[in-house]
Order: structure tokens, then C-alpha cells, then sequence
């Protein structure tokens, strides 16, 4: 794996226009791709599933560890790594200030959804 250049975190952490596609159970097939909130944390990527580990999108995620996002009309391949801990204190308070007036916010920093943080880091794309 990778580390996100800079300039490209930026812009995707930026977009409002997220979606991730993990890889079905083949671990050849993307998922449907799914609209979820993103924010940035140091020189990480975060997601949460609002739904939790409910979440079909999540438990592919975590179960495959691996698949595509798309942002800004580009697909790019990335790893998913579930995240736990202290850093989610992080994680919300950039939820807050990235989404602050949405009615969605408080799910986004409650239980359910931080108990489905997943880092996304890119990955080269395997031929």
C-alpha cells in the first residue's frame, strides 16, 4: 500500500461526492458503489457506514479489504482497513466541521456509525 500525495487527499477530502465499491466475495467483482461522507485526518481518509456494521458496503469492506472509490469522476483503487479507538474522537470532529447543519450529523458521530469507521488508503491496481 501506498500513502495519499497530498494534493490528492485534499481534493477528494474536499468532495462532497464520495462512493465506494468493495469487492464482492470473488474478490474480483466491485460492489455497487455506495454515496458516503468522507473526511480527512492528518494524511488519512475516513468513512463511516451510516447504517454501521450492518452496512452491506461495510462488511464487504472489511470482509475483502479491498476494492475502488470514486470521486470526482475518477475511480481509484484503495484498501480498506477498519479503524477503532481513539482516533475516532478525531474522526468526529472532522464529521462536525466538514458537515456542520446536516440533520445527518449527530448519526455520523453516534455509535452505530463510528463503530463503522473504515480508513481508506490507496493501493496500486492489480492487472
Amino acid at each position: 500500500m501506498t500513502a495519499w500525495d497530498v494534493a490528492e487527499l485534499r481534493e477528494i477530502a474536499a468532495s462532497n461526492d464520495l462512493y465506494v465499491a468493495p469487492f464482492r466475495e470473488d474478490g474480483e467483482t466491485y460492489g455497487t458503489p455506495t454515496r458516503v461522507w468522507s473526511v480527512r485526518v492528518d494524511d488519512d481518509l475516513f468513512v463511516r457506514a451510516y447504517n454501521g456494521q450492518d452496512s452491506s458496503w461495510y462488511q464487504a469492506a472489511v470482509r475483502e479489504n479491498a476494492g475502488r472509490i470514486e470521486v470526482n469522476d475518477e475511480a481509484k483503487e484503495v484498501a480498506f482497513e477498519a479503524v477503532d479507538g481513539p482516533i475516532n474522537d478525531r474522526i468526529d470532529d472532522a464529521y462536525r466541521e466538514k458537515y456542520e447543519g446536516s440533520s445527518y450529523l449527530s448519526a455520523m458521530i453516534g455509535d452505530r456509525a463510528r463503530s463503522a469507521t473504515v480508513r481508506v488508503v490507496p493501493r496500486e491496481a492489480s492487472d
